[in-house]
């Protein structure tokens, strides 16, 4: 037999959780234009995608040349897909 509280928890959670990629604004948010949140992509990634070496995105994100990772907890950070998209889309112009 289930308990009662054990039966509510998910709706509940429901109603309070909004997850990331569900998100319609974010922390850079700069108005309604803003693309939501769909996938967070770790350094591994980012330097496959962009034939950039890790020193290189450090660099470039604190002369402001590239988009700034997001911190996830810890010493855990990745970066906001679409920006990272943007930006390559940015350097083909």
């Amino acid at each position: 037999m289930a308990n009662r509280d054990q039966t509510e928890l998910p709706e509940r959670l429901s109603e309070q959780c909004e997850f990331p990629f569900e998100a319609r604004h974010h922390q850079r948010g700069a108005g309604p234009n803003e693309q939501p949140i769909r996938r967070f992509i770790r350094l591994r990634e980012v330097l496959h995608r962009t034939g950039l070496g890790r020193s290189t995105v450090y660099r470039w994100m604190d002369e402001g040349r590239f988009p700034k990772s997001v911190r996830l907890g810890g010493r855990s950070v990745a970066w906001i897909e679409h920006e990272i998209d943007e930006w390559l889309q940015d350097r083909c112009r």
